[in-house]
């Protein structure tokens, strides 16, 4: 694949995110248009980029980004209850292709939304269809001179993978809800596919001239509906689920039903549900023809990769900004839910380097305890040894240095990158997966920001009412012992 140089919108989103290692590793110079630079900290990759600051709603910000550009990734859409949702998705759209026209930008690639459009398609979907309408519209010439940029639209639906809302909704439903009420929406044909298969195609496309100016429907391997990916999830979970449908329920009490349910606010889940009428799937195979070395997995093989990283920790692409605020400092107690993993993180500025306050929490566990309640955790040591877990019994193999793979009582270290970051995996009896983890932050002043965050991805019903059922003594213990490192960082800090 020849080299080019590529511009990627919507960093910050899951398909974005994951797009832009892809192409660097395929050897091309990509630039990334970001509204807030600050919200990409912490992306592995940012180092290897360019980045711009400017808004797709912001016409004057555009040209800056599109300078010398070969092709651009447009992956900017709205999912919300506002009026005007449609009419921004538009402009914003407008402006993008325009900017792109202009700039002599060969091709823009988008991803929108599958659906018939002869249908009553809801108002999201047919938003998402009428972005990439406006794309084409914008990057006509105003003369009868071909355009110098075309649009290539792949239309998918359920994206299976880590973060995507409509597969996130339903992955909330089956985990917390044994016996669910099921709408006529949970029986609409689907056609999902892999997260791995549609950046397959997002990348592929460049060396495809073929694929310029068309408009390509991309699914899976399998038909399914909205029931069929719920019970297929929980067989893959080991749970067993029971539907029981019923004649009639509305998007908006549905709406509210996934707002108690799932993190998913009712604001959002109503335009999505109104969505999840329609059916989605493939009915015109161009992306096959002009892709025939991409084969789409089916549905039981995407979720298997899926929950295989979940299983296995690789997580960290779900935890290095999930908590990045652009707006000043970040509150020292959050607790937010990101990608199916729910994140307690405390932070405290101390006044020592972060060697120092690395060495204190590097220090932990084993002889000298957990700084903080050790009652508590020898309590739940015991609890552990009395069902058949490893206990704190098993202490550490050397008191002040860590390797990946050591024991730390009823913890595993995962990974240890000094002076920055020490991340423990739970191997005591818990139903679902937990992490602890601590990093620091130098600071321009001299100090370090020490940050503790306690993840944990619940399994089923009983796990989600564990983690609540223990949140107010893990609130406790665990303001406790950022503030004890953070006073014996100081404490062993040299004078100045």
């Amino acid at each position: 694949m020849t080299t080019q140089h590529l511009l990627v919108t919507g960093a910050t989103g899951y398909v974005g995110g994951r797009l832009i290692p892809l192409l660097l590793a395929a050897g091309h110079r990509v630039r990334v248009l970001a509204r807030d630079p600050a919200r990409l900290q912490g992306r592995p990759w940012l180092a290897q980029v360019e980045v711009v600051q400017g808004d797709v709603l912001q016409a004057q910000t555009l040209p800056a980004a599109m300078a010398g550009i070969t092709a651009a990734y447009y992956m900017v859409h709205s999912m919300s209850d506002s009026p005007d949702f449609h009419e921004r998705d538009v402009t914003a759209a407008t402006n993008f292709g325009r900017a792109g026209r202009e700039a002599g930008v060969q091709r823009i690639i988008y991803l929108g939304g599958l659906g018939d459009t002869q249908a009553d398609l809801s108002p999201h979907l047919r938003s998402r269809q009428a972005t990439g309408d406006a794309l084409r519209a914008a990057v006509a010439s105003p003369d009868a001179a071909p355009s110098p940029t075309t649009v290539t639209e792949f239309r998918a639906a359920v994206i299976v993978g880590s973060g995507s809302l409509s597969f996130e909704m339903i992955r909330y439903l089956t985990e917390r809800v044994p016996v669910m009420i099921c709408p006529r929406w949970v029986y609409t044909r689907v056609q999902p596919i892999a997260v791995r298969d549609v950046l397959n195609y997002l990348v592929s496309a460049l060396a495809v001239p073929e694929s310029a100016d068309r408009i390509l429907e991309i699914g899976g391997a399998d038909v399914l509906n909205y029931g069929q990916m719920m019970t297929g999830y929980a067989q893959a979970r080991g749970l067993r689920r029971w539907l029981l449908p019923v004649p009639v329920l509305t998007p908006r009490l549905s709406s509210y039903w996934v707002h108690w349910v799932t993190p998913v606010p009712a604001a959002i889940a109503q335009p999505l549900i109104q969505g999840l009428r329609n059916e989605v799937i493939v009915r015109e195979n161009s992306a096959r023809r002009l892709f025939p070395s991409i084969r789409p997995l089916d549905y039981a093989t995407a979720l298997r990769f899926t929950l295989a990283k979940l299983d296995a920790g690789e997580v960290q692409t779900t935890w290095k900004d999930a908590l990045v605020s652009s707006q000043g400092d970040v509150p020292p107690v959050t607790f937010t839910v990101q990608e199916g993993i729910l994140i307690e993180q405390r932070q405290q500025v101390v006044a020592a380097a972060p060697e120092t306050a690395f060495r204190v929490f590097a220090g932990i566990g084993g002889r000298r305890g957990w700084f903080y309640a050790n009652w508590a955790w020898e309590l739940r040591g015991l609890a552990d040894r009395l069902i058949g877990g490893v206990g704190l019994r098993r202490g550490r193999r050397h008191p002040d240095d860590l390797r990946v793979g050591d024991a730390l009582d009823f913890w595993r270290v995962e990974a240890v990158e000094a002076p920055r970051l020490l991340r423990l995996r739970a191997e005591m009896k818990v139903p679902g997966l937990a992490w602890l983890q601590f990093e620091t932050q130098p600071q321009p002043d001299g100090r370090t920001r020490l940050v503790q965050t306690a993840f944990f991805a619940s399994k089923g019903l009983f796990g989600l009412l564990y983690w609540y059922a223990l949140y107010p003594l893990h609130g406790l213990i665990f303001s406790g012992m950022i503030r004890e490192i953070a006073r014996r960082a100081e404490q062993t800090a040299p004078t100045p």
